[in-house]
């Protein structure tokens, strides 16, 4: 299993797990969700159910993941399997992102 923290605007949302068996889960926090003040981290993780779970990583974290060279670079540099997008997202969303949204590995 491995978990990471995802951060709204430094704060954080919630957490992003891929389980054992390859499937991710996204919960918000508590106190993330049931503040009225706090946005949704996106239109498709919606703040109307705490947790969702998906088979594959969620559309809106793929879309955070380089593409093409730049993938084949960092995938290179950091020797990260190309079809390891879990441990990519770990690798290049926790500071430069496009966005309000900053993914950043749990130490556990």
């Amino acid at each position: 299993m491995r978990q990471a923290k995802v951060l709204y605007k430094n704060e954080e949302a919630g957490l992003l797990t891929q389980l054992d068996n390859g499937t991710f889960v996204f919960r918000y926090h508590d106190a993330w969700f049931n503040a009225t003040d706090k946005p949704p981290i996106s239109l498709t993780l919606p703040k109307n159910q705490q947790e969702y779970q998906s088979e594959y990583l969620f559309p809106f974290f793929y879309n955070m993941l380089p593409e093409g060279t730049n993938k084949q670079i960092v995938c290179h540099a950091m020797r990260i399997d190309k079809e390891d997008h879990f441990g990519l997202l770990l690798t290049t969303a926790s500071y430069d992102t496009i966005g309000a949204v900053r993914i950043i590995k749990e130490n556990s």
